[in-house]
């Protein structure tokens, strides 16, 4: 009974903001526009505090958005079907094997015994091979994976702090290092296939991005390591050789990298195979369920699918959709059209600092999902470099250290009882300005 009394509560708070946010919209747009924005109040409060499964609550733009008359069932129906949801799924699928075959073990041990035994050494082989691992695999459950590893290397509760903080900012610094690492760059793909503009390639976006993470990864670990003793720390690391079915899942994964590499552009030398990303990924996740490989099994493993996340995928494409065909993201954009006319430097700092300090306290997919149609038209109305403010948002996006909720890896942290709230918040605020300073001097300098 009180647990029904506490849903209860978080759903009303939800249908409340919501309300308020259709009312207070109503002197700035139209009554669909206002409708949609009430909405999206709704479906934010209801991701943060729960009050509603994950899936269902991404499953209600299909009623919602038909109901108020923002677009047809029809049109939000086949956001939950997008090509990159594919490649999502063709992506956790060799997670799945990767995770089933205890191949990621294996890599972590390797990891680990490439740093000294030193606080500062662990510091650093835990961030990087949390960041490595949330490149291919989901941050959630790599965070979840190696927390354990790092409560269980010392009883020192002020080093397993800084371990676990280690592992959670690592997960979110090395998932921008490939476009399946991170809901948030799914869906700039996503957006960008939908408005016609050339999608980046798989390596050409590690090419981007990988200077980025690597600076990350030694800025996180440094600070987080300042003050320690470094005193060697004794650990005890498997000296167990790859298995079967680890050698199987090993060598698909040295295939789909070679692939995906010969079906990359490097122009004006090579046009690639001109494959679909997306139909690779899912090609290689289905290959694990096939003779000789047999590394997965439907009936066993289809329950560690992320469905939810499917759901919320299709939910961020069918906001997006949204926010271009009622107009809305042309009117956010005109009232944003007066900080254009900034120096384009001073413009980026603008979006990245907006982007990144949102994302603290909202979800970063249901964010991006608003933002980038936004962005994008803006950049049509002004000229501006799409591409460059898309991309510099969508990295922002996942570059949120402050607090528990901003992302699942903060969270994980957070609930294994070493780290507090407040000293969350003071890496965290460090790492954020950080972080906001490389996107806006890479972008400037490197990605243009």
């Amino acid at each position: 009974m009180y647990e029904n009394m506490e849903q209860i509560k978080k759903i009303s708070f939800g249908t409340l903001v919501g309300i308020v946010a259709f009312i207070i919209s109503l002197s700035l747009f139209n009554a669909t526009q206002s409708s949609l924005l009430g909405i999206i109040a709704f479906l934010v409060v209801l991701w943060t505090n729960e009050g509603l499964p994950l899936a269902v609550v991404s499953l209600m733009p299909i009623i919602l958005f038909p109901a108020f008359g923002i677009i047809t069932t029809k049109a939000t129906t086949v956001n939950y079907a997008h090509p990159i949801i594919y490649l999502f799924l063709g992506g956790f699928l060799l997670a799945i094997a990767v995770e089933k075959s205890k191949l990621h073990t294996f890599i972590a041990d390797k990891m680990l015994s490439l740093f000294p035994n030193t606080p500062r050494g662990i510091i650093f082989s835990l961030a990087i091979t949390s960041g490595l691992l949330s490149s291919i695999l989901s941050n959630t459950t790599t965070t979840l994976l190696l927390i354990s590893i790092a409560l269980f290397i010392t009883e020192d509760v002020k080093l397993k702090m800084r371990f676990a903080l280690a592992i959670a900012y690592g997960a979110s610094v090395g998932g921008i290092i490939t476009p399946i690492g991170t809901p948030p760059n799914l869906i700039l793909l996503g957006v960008m296939s939908d408005k016609g503009m050339p999608t980046i390639p798989f390596f050409e976006w590690i090419y981007m991005v990988f200077p980025l993470a690597m600076i990350m990864f030694i800025v996180v670990s440094y600070i987080l390591s300042l003050g320690l003793d470094n005193q060697p720390i004794k650990r005890e690391l498997k000296k167990e050789k790859l298995n079967s079915q680890q050698k199987k899942v090993m060598y698909v994964l040295f295939s789909l990298v070679l692939l995906l590499l010969v079906n990359a552009p490097i122009r004006p030398y090579w046009d690639g195979l001109g494959l679909s990303e997306a139909g690779i990924l899912l090609g290689v996740g289905l290959l694990f369920f096939m003779p000789p490989f047999n590394v997965l099994d439907w009936v066993r493993d289809k329950e560690n699918i992320p469905f939810r996340i499917i759901f919320l995928f299709g939910a961020g494409f069918s906001i997006a959709k949204a926010f271009s065909a009622t107009g809305l993201a042309d009117e956010v954009a005109s009232y944003l059209i007066v900080v254009t006319s900034l120096p384009p430097m001073l413009l980026l700092l603008v979006v990245a600092s907006m982007i990144t300090f949102t994302t603290e306290i909202t979800s970063n997919t249901a964010l991006i999902s608003i933002m980038l149609p936004v962005i994008y038209s803006v950049a049509e109305q002004t000229g501006i470099d799409a591409r460059l403010f898309m991309m510099v948002a969508t990295i922002c996006s996942s570059y949120a250290f402050m607090l528990p909720i901003a992302t699942p890896p903060n969270a994980i942290a957070m609930s294994s009882g070493v780290v507090d709230v407040k000293t969350m918040i003071k890496y965290g605020v460090i790492f954020n300005f950080v972080g906001i300073f490389l996107i806006v001097m890479i972008a400037e300098f490197f990605w243009k």
